[in-house]
């Protein structure tokens, strides 16, 4: 899927960030990756994360970028994994407005495809500016993250 293919949101930023990329591993080994609330809070590298949780929310603290909330939707092993976007703001799920992450992993060839679908962006800011921001930043970190998954995967 290309960019071309997703919804488009008010004012012409796109609401949704799909991105996928083959792992030489099996699905439980990339599961066991993605499942973790936070794991691609990262800053060009993977780094351990000291993870609490409550009541369906993780505070995700990365010694290099700071601290944040992920909301866990659902977890389907080792096929499926939705958390929910929270920032850096502490609040309840129903009181942020907040980005949807899904990752899939499907089988392909002799390994898997894994694929993110972030959406939500026209809801993240009345700002336009700030959305496509957000937007392009986040398109960019995506094809980082996934790199970073395989790396681990593939060498587990």
């Amino acid at each position: 899927m290309t960019e071309d293919d997703v919804p488009i949101a008010a004012d012409d930023v796109p609401d949704e960030i799909v991105r996928s990329i083959h792992i030489d591993a099996d699905a439980q080994t990339v599961w066991d990756i993605i499942s973790e609330p936070g794991w691609f809070i990262n800053d060009g590298a993977y780094t351990n994360h000291d993870i609490s949780s409550e009541g369906g929310v993780s505070r995700v603290v990365d010694p290099n970028v700071g601290e944040f909330a992920i909301g866990t939707e659902e977890l389907d092993p080792p096929r499926r994994a939705v958390f929910r976007w929270l920032g850096g703001t502490p609040g309840s799920l129903e009181d942020f407005p907040s980005n949807t992450i899904e990752f899939t992993i499907e089988p392909e060839g002799q390994g898997v495809l894994l694929t993110v679908r972030e959406s939500g962006f026209a809801q993240v800011s009345d700002d336009v500016a700030e959305r496509r921001r957000r937007f392009e930043e986040n398109a960019e970190g995506w094809v980082e993250e996934l790199v970073v998954a395989r790396g681990l995967a593939e060498s587990a």
